[in-house]
């Protein structure tokens, strides 16, 4: 990075930070520090729960995985405005109705105190993985801009949030998010608009295109459905619903998001504009890696994206025949490829079938040897399973982008992890202090103790993250382990919450056996069936809410609680 580019980083990052700690003044009671004393407009809101989602992650694995595998990845969001339209008119105002803190505090007003606990301590397994995993991707730009080990990264930037949230408390996180996502809508444009323009001149927008359709990156619906496809029109569309139902309507760090807002009909509206802006984002960021495999298409891309681990294997004696495969792959392929696009333009419909062959033939030789070099890291010592997904579009970015926009891309990439490393603590901090501590263990302190117990959990759930985050490298894609993760535990707690809201007769003991056979059953299914993790979200929902019922109906129960006299 120049000078310029540090310029740029750092002062786009001081006045995120600084505005968000300027905002957040009067912080100074539990009601503020958690909730920002329920005052937040839905715009705050809307665009701090999108900032949350966009984490390192998304611009770091998302454009990896366009690059790697194509646009289906896109799929996985076409349930969230389904699910966003269901909570907007049934959680949203029941938990404004009920003044709760967290979304765990109305499982105790519809069940009883236990399956408050457990509810919360399955959040608190998930959300803290996810935190760690959210604080490892920015360890990954260090690492590639400064050549610091991952490890002193991670130490780093887990400190810097750790700080930044116990100071800020949520009104903080809020209104940096706001000023963060405008930074990343302009990072995301300029981003697009360069690797465009740096296109061979023969090559027009339409051309590379036409290269992405051709090479399988614009493959942003498929049809087929298979129970171990992850990325399908169906797995988005029924287990992404059943996903985005549980993350907004269970997962405290979206919660705490629109429980922040002045009234029901601003929470809503916060949701409502994700239901709409989300998927259009989604498209952009994995288009922008459609196009930086296009671009690579004319420009040599280097054997691994991992530099260290490409610089280790190079003493290999097995590493030269390899090297000089891929570079034959890579000729034979720009070949193809520009042949391909001279027999498009010419209309000459039988030389494109040919030469859509040689160029889908090249791209499977050229993948081989790619997957030939892993397996070498293997070999040599390194991790099984290596994965580079996650260094693609960095690569891009700090080689072949002008001075200034590295240093605005770098900081879209921090700016983000800080905010959503930021919003995931805090909500952890809440669940701990609100669900546990003050229920269970100091039921009757003062507002300042549990001020104080919320910023000492904070820096627990930092430190804890900051552990987890030393194994985001063992996890290949990010944004897929991400999910993975959420998804092991998001079905239960789905579960539980639609017993609370549609079945009035369940009582808080089948509820409780229903997590837990939920869990059982979602775990099943990831350690002995290749079922994709989508579908784990369906499978612990309908576990969690068939044996609740068949536990209320073995014992007789007629005394359920009546929801609406509840909420």
């Amino acid at each position: 990075m120049t000078g310029l580019d540090w310029v740029v980083l750092f002062t786009t990052l001081t006045v995120i930070v600084g505005y968000g700690l300027y905002r957040s003044r009067g912080s100074d009671t539990v009601d503020r520090f958690l909730l920002a004393g329920r005052t937040m407009p839905w715009y705050a809101m809307a665009l701090s729960i999108m900032a949350t989602q966009a984490s390192a992650v998304t611009f770091i694995s998302t454009t990896g995985q366009a690059y790697a595998d194509g646009m289906r990845f896109v799929q996985f969001y076409f349930g969230l405005p389904i699910a966003m339209v269901i909570l907007s008119a049934t959680v949203v105002p029941a938990f404004h109705r009920a003044k709760v803190f967290t979304a765990y505090e109305y499982l105790e007003q519809r069940f009883d105190s236990k399956t408050r606990t457990l509810a919360s301590i399955v959040f608190l397994c998930q959300r803290g993985l996810s935190a760690g995993l959210t604080l490892y991707a920015p360890a990954i730009v260090l690492s590639v801009i400064l050549g610091w080990p991952e490890r002193s990264t991670i130490f780093l930037m887990g400190v810097t949030v750790i700080t930044y949230t116990t100071l800020g408390g949520v009104k903080a996180v809020t209104w940096s998010d706001v000023q963060q996502m405008c930074i990343i809508f302009v990072g995301l444009v300029i981003a697009l608009l360069t690797v465009i323009h740096m296109m061979p001149g023969s090559i027009s927008f339409p051309d590379a295109l036409y290269l992405a359709g051709a090479a399988g990156r614009l493959n942003a619906v498929t049809t087929n459905f298979a129970w171990n496809d992850q990325f399908t029109l169906w797995s988005g569309l029924i287990g992404g619903t059943f996903l985005f139902l549980s993350y907004f309507g269970c997962d405290q760090s979206q919660v705490q998001r629109y429980l922040t807002g002045k009234s029901i009909a601003q929470s809503r509206l916060s949701l409502i504009f994700n239901a709409v802006a989300k998927i259009p984002m989604q498209f952009f960021i994995l288009f922008i890696g459609a196009m930086v495999f296009v671009f690579y298409l004319f420009v040599a891309p280097p054997v691994l994206f991992e530099q260290a681990e490409l610089g280790r294997i190079q003493s290999s004696s097995a590493f030269r025949p390899l090297e000089e495969r891929y570079h034959a792959a890579f000729e034979q392929r720009r070949e193809a490829a520009l042949g391909l696009i001279e027999a498009h333009h010419a209309r000459n419909a039988a030389g494109e079938n040919q030469q859509v062959t040689a160029y889908r033939a090249a791209q499977h030789e050229l993948d081989a040897a790619r997957g030939q070099a892993a397996q070498l890291v293997a070999d040599t010592g390194g991790e099984r399973g290596f994965s580079d997904t996650n260094y693609i579009f960095l690569s891009f970015v700090t080689k072949y982008l002008p001075a200034g926009l590295v240093g605005l891309i770098i900081a879209v990439i921090f700016a983000a992890t800080m905010s959503a490393s930021a919003g995931e603590i805090n909500s952890l901090a809440t669940v701990t202090m609100v669900d546990l501590y003050k229920r269970h263990f100091h039921p009757a302190g003062t507002d300042h103790h549990y001020l104080m117990a919320s910023r000492w959990a904070t820096i627990f759930w930092g430190a804890y993250a900051v552990v987890f985050a030393g194994w985001g490298r063992k996890l290949g894609s990010l944004i897929v382990a991400v999910n993975v993760v959420g998804s092991l535990f998001y079905g239960s707690l789905l579960g539980v919450f639609v017993l609370a809201f549609f079945f009035r007769k369940v009582r808080g003991t089948a509820a409780f056996f229903g997590i837990l056979a939920g869990e059982a059953a979602i775990f099943w299914a990831f350690l002995f069936t290749k079922i994709s993790f989508l579908w784990y979200n369906v499978i612990g929902c309908v576990v969690v809410i068939a044996t609740a019922l068949a536990i209320t109906y073995a014992t007789d129960s007629t005394d359920g609680v009546d929801l609406q006299t509840q909420a």
